[in-house]
């Protein structure tokens, strides 16, 4: 399945299910779902001196590849 978003092939029968509770905006990134959530196993945040949203980077970030 490839809704414009998020392309299922790369998983085989592996369709990984999304993070509850985690949202995420980010279209252009490979585990954005197409329904704004996350379906990475894990998610990094950071850097560890953050002091406010402002500062902070999600790590887990993967670009989709372009076709």
């Amino acid at each position: 399945m490839n809704n414009g978003f998020f392309d299922s092939s790369l998983f085989g029968n592996n369709i990984p299910q999304h993070i509850h509770g985690i949202r995420c905006d980010v279209k252009n990134c490979l585990y954005h779902d197409g329904d704004n959530y996350c379906t990475a196993t894990r998610i990094n945040i950071g850097p560890s001196f953050a002091s406010s949203c402002t500062d902070t980077v999600c790590a887990t970030f993967k670009p989709k590849s372009v076709k």
